[in-house]
């Protein structure tokens, strides 16, 4: 995302459901050798017997036998669930994992007691490649550049070039917020921007080919041509809910370089990047060629590569940081000393008690998420064309990750990760009960894992809001991996299950477009109307149908 695929609309899960809790957050697009090989449940293929060898994974940094040997048990085993007495266990280790979500490339750096106690990539660069992918393999980072930026504007709101909140409108110079009868009393202000309480359009954006040409800020921000997105404006009064917008934070991007006067690039690596020692990081769109030939190459869920290796992200503050999990990592870190008065290479300690702290209930804080569910854990979820990441830290333990990969399933397998880190460093952490759906769907069986979803619905152990994002999330994956029906069978459970969320309709109504279903797929649009009058993507879809037929 950054996280959007115009016309899919997955649930916001509750705040932070990619770190398990925020490991799904509603991502749309805004490989080890095995070391144990593992038999996986009858009638599903040995994930282990068709993984490529692969060149040894680079690491930072020669790690002590315990490190090792932890390291080693993390990569032997990142899958293990029990399915019940009819059914084996199943169990993947990182590898197989990895193959089994089309994950070519992944890079991992552990934080334990606020130090980087290992950084280590899997797997290679690019689909069918042999270049393996180390720890200075650059990603994209997708929506955690959204954090980055926002410390960089915190910065400025200590230097007093910025203020938290005045109307927006009283700094920016090349382009102005376009009142409205929602602007009339409240006002969009940079606290609105970077909590997503703006009231702001545009969740997230699909970026740019190679080969297209690229807008101006002021272009996305009107939705002019060449930008490939809608104008953003403010369609609710700010600062009364909680709605994701990368839009905003385009808004907040042109801000910080109105008031500076410098390019985005520049300001970012002068004002957090280099304090920091992010050294590998850069928010350059394109990357010149010296970085480019560092990166990773995007694929899709199919395993298919991105075409000309990556989108390009004008819309930097929101998509636009290049980085390693390292880097991300010592951004965490510094982000946590600070919360707890141990360092301020950036921000003061009273600073970053604010961007930890939700400006509404179950909003995120200043540029970051906070989890509900685990005290003192932070982070953010990020994804771009055919590139995902996730970092999730702890100010109160000083433990975090930082994971990223450069394929559309990324979080998928790096939600698997975080888990068994967890547990293997004992870390207290509550993680949900959902997180392997798809994959128990893939390598089971639809009706298998929609059994184990049964199951654990009527245990009592499923979050309400987590388990209808869960399920659409899975119900998307095989709308658009060539599983239709499936999808639709999802997507009906849903409505079974919750037959007041708008959102539900709205998902099978667009899984009933695709197969050609036109009068069922405008019946349930209809209902989501029903339920939602504003869902501007029904009003959509259903002049679509109506005008075929």
């Amino acid at each position: 995302m950054s996280f959007s695929v115009p016309g899919r609309h997955i649930l916001m899960p509750r705040v932070f459901r990619s770190i398990s809790n925020f490991t799904q957050f509603t991502l749309q697009r805004g490989s080890l050798p095995a070391l144990i090989v593992l038999v996986l449940a009858s009638g599903a293929p040995n994930a282990a017997a068709q993984t490529k060898p692969a060149a040894k994974p680079a690491m930072n940094a020669a790690a002590s036998s315990g490190q090792e040997a932890r390291i080693q048990r993390i990569e032997a085993l990142v899958l293990d669930i029990p399915m019940g007495e009819k059914e084996p266990p199943l169990r993947l280790n990182l590898a197989q994992a990895m193959q089994a979500y089309n994950v070519p490339g992944l890079s991992v750096a552990v934080i334990d007691n606020y130090q980087i106690a290992w950084a280590k990539g899997y797997g290679v660069i690019e689909t069918g490649s042999t270049p393996p992918v180390g720890t200075g393999t650059l990603f994209q980072a997708g929506s955690i550049s959204k954090p980055v930026a926002a410390t960089a504007a915190l910065a400025l709101v200590e230097k007093g070039k910025l203020s938290l909140d005045e109307d927006v409108n009283q700094k920016l110079k090349t382009w102005r917020v376009p009142e409205n009868e929602f602007t009339k009393e409240q006002k969009v202000t940079l606290r609105r921007l970077m909590s997503h309480t703006a009231g702001l359009t545009v969740h997230g954006f699909p970026g740019y080919d190679v080969d297209a040409p690229l807008p101006t800020v002021v272009q996305i921000l009107n939705g002019e041509k060449p930008a490939n997105t809608d104008p953003i404006r403010v369609d609710f009064v700010p600062g009364t809910k909680f709605r994701y917008s990368g839009g905003g934070v385009t808004i907040e991007q042109l801000l910080m370089i109105d008031v500076t006067g410098k390019p985005f690039p520049q300001l970012l690596r002068d004002t957090v990047l280099d304090k920091i020692g992010m050294t590998a990081s850069s928010y350059e769109q394109p990357l010149p060629p010296a970085r480019a030939a560092l990166t990773a190459d995007g694929s899709y869920q199919d395993g298919k590569p991105v075409h000309g290796r990556w989108h390009i992200y004008p819309e930097m503050a929101a998509a636009g940081l290049w980085t390693t999990p390292t880097d991300l990592a010592k951004f965490a870190i510094e982000i946590a000393k600070s919360r707890n008065g141990k360092s301020n290479k950036v921000l003061t300690q009273k600073t970053v008690e604010e961007m930890l702290t939700p400006v509404l209930p179950h909003s995120p804080g200043l540029g970051f998420f906070v989890d509900e569910n685990n005290p003192g854990v932070f982070g953010h979820n990020g994804a771009d064309e055919g590139f995902q990441a996730l970092l999730s830290m702890n100010w109160q333990t000083g433990n975090g990750v930082a994971i990223m990969a450069n394929s559309d399933n990324g979080i998928a397998v790096a939600d698997l990760v975080l888990r068994t880190v967890a547990t293997e460093y004992k870390w207290d952490y509550k993680a949900g009960d959902l997180h392997a759906l798809a994959l128990i769907g893939k390598l089971r069986g639809t009706q298998v894992a929609l059994d184990h979803y049964t199951e654990l619905k009527k245990s009592g152990a499923l979050d309400p809001e987590a388990a209808e994002g869960e399920l659409n999330q899975w119900g998307y994956t095989l709308l658009y991996g060539g599983h239709e029906q499936d999808a639709i069978t999802l997507f009906q459970r849903n409505v079974q299950d919750y037959p007041q969320s708008p959102n539900v309709y709205d998902s099978l109504g667009e899984a009933y477009m695709k197969t050609g279903q036109k009068d069922l797929a405008i019946k349930n649009y209809e209902k989501s109307l029903e339920l939602n009058s504003k869902n501007e993507n029904a009003k959509a879809r259903l002049k679509k149908l109506q005008e075929m037929k």
